[in-house]
């Protein structure tokens, strides 16, 4: 197993130097869902919210937060982001809010934390719009689904 590169030799916290690193192509994409009541679902997909578009306020917040995760995660990078998107898909067999965030630049380290964030802010977005008409939400699932380029190379899991 690889000793965790967020730590120094003595146990200290320490950011990543990734000067020597080349610089390529990353892109990552992340997955979170929000379970919610049926009623809740139709009142986002027929935009009846009091609050407005549910889903262009979710997708707007995960795009700002891809941007500030070097704010939000300690140790994190402060990278420049060249495209990041948010698709927020209703699924109504489930009664959940897919949630499906892509994260790409060239630089010398991976978007996977900056997608991730995207990812679960969009779906705590979701939630605070709509905790008062739906207490009992659930937002679960968050994960990497694939990510390219960098030394690890290239991998996908399934939804």
């Amino acid at each position: 197993m690889s000793r965790l590169t967020h730590l120094d030799d003595q146990g200290n916290a320490n950011m990543v130097d990734v000067s020597e690193k080349q610089v390529t192509f990353r892109e990552a994409v992340a997955y979170a869902e929000v379970q919610m009541q049926p009623e809740t679902l139709k009142l986002i997909t027929e935009g009846g919210h009091k609050k407005g578009d549910v889903l262009a306020v979710a997708r707007i917040a995960g795009i700002q937060a891809a941007k500030r995760t070097s704010d939000l995660i300690p140790l994190c990078h402060p990278l420049m982001l060249s495209k990041v998107g948010v698709d927020l898909l209703p699924n109504t067999e489930r009664n959940v809010v897919e949630i499906t965030a892509t994260c790409k630049l060239a630089g010398q380290t991976g978007v996977e934390m900056e997608a991730l964030t995207a990812a679960s802010v969009a779906g705590l977005t979701i939630y605070d719009m709509c905790k008062a008409v739906d207490k009992e939400m659930v937002i679960s699932g968050v994960k990497v689904l694939a990510k390219k380029g960098g030394k690890s190379g290239d991998w996908a899991v399934e939804k």
